[in-house]
């Protein structure tokens, strides 16, 4: 059965509230991770990377944090989301995990850039869910981003991640985009177990038989299967498990 709960913090304290609306605020800053079974991978890297959203814009936002935490139930999966409102709210949503998967089939965006603020998550949610939805009618389930010169930057709601050989290969921080904590855990642990980890400004046209993981906090790591229009991706027998797995064995308690 799937559990939505909505929670405002006020007075020091988190507060149920049985409806939420959204139509006069926008976000500021948002943040969600996996938790299953009160395990959760990189959440201090989560609360830093909301933390920096916040940006002093609320003096409450620790504090906030640390009850939404607490908050979680230790028995179960979920996928909890914390967020910073245009108007000062701090919201605690306390959502059962969505379905998740190992594969993936990809699209590019061809509009637009629809992002607002590229290297903050929150402000772009909206935005992204709509780029993500256009693809779907042609059989992908996340789109890619591209620059204005063709790299590949992103997913709508992840990040990219390419194999050449045993190098671990993503794009440049230059191109800004959201600081993904499942690629950041990825790459930190490559760099651990002997791997050469590069940046590489690439077109789609580029990955070309590379294998390609779409990571993100809900999934872990995915290999994307398929690039509709896009290059032919190829896959190394038995390194998506065990990358899988080695996230897995990386979680710790809340």
């Amino acid at each position: 059965m799937s559990v939505t709960a909505n929670f405002r913090w006020r007075d020091g304290a988190l507060h149920a509230l049985d409806y939420c609306d959204m139509t006069a605020v926008t976000v500021l800053a948002a943040d969600s991770w996996l938790v299953s079974e009160g395990l959760a991978l990189g959440v201090e890297l989560h609360r830093q990377r909301f933390m920096a959203g916040v940006a002093g814009r609320s003096s409450a936002a620790s504090v906030f944090w640390d009850a939404a935490i607490a908050a979680i139930p230790s028995a179960g999966d979920w996928f909890p989301r914390v967020e910073l409102h245009s108007n000062g709210t701090l919201l605690f949503r306390l959502r059962s995990a969505p379905g998740r998967s190992s594969s993936v089939i990809l699209a590019t965006w061809t509009g637009s850039d629809l992002r607002t603020t590229p290297n903050v998550k929150g402000p772009d949610l909206e935005a992204m869910l709509a780029v993500r939805t256009s693809v779907q009618p042609l059989g992908a389930q996340e789109a890619v981003l591209l620059s204005p010169d063709g790299f590949v930057i992103e997913g709508a709601y992840s990040g990219l991640l390419w194999w050449r050989g045993d190098i671990l290969c993503g794009p440049p921080q230059s191109l800004a985009r959201i600081d993904s904590v499942t690629a950041r855990t990825t790459i930190t642990l490559a760099g651990a177990l002997g791997h050469d980890c590069h940046e590489e400004h690439v077109t789609p046209a580029e990955l070309d038989r590379t294998e390609l993981w779409v990571v993100s906090a809900l999934h872990g790591i995915r290999l994307a299967t398929a690039w509709i229009d896009g290059p032919a991706l190829a896959e190394r027998p038995g390194r998506l498990a065990t990358w899988r797995a080695r996230l897995t064995a990386l979680r710790q308690p809340l």
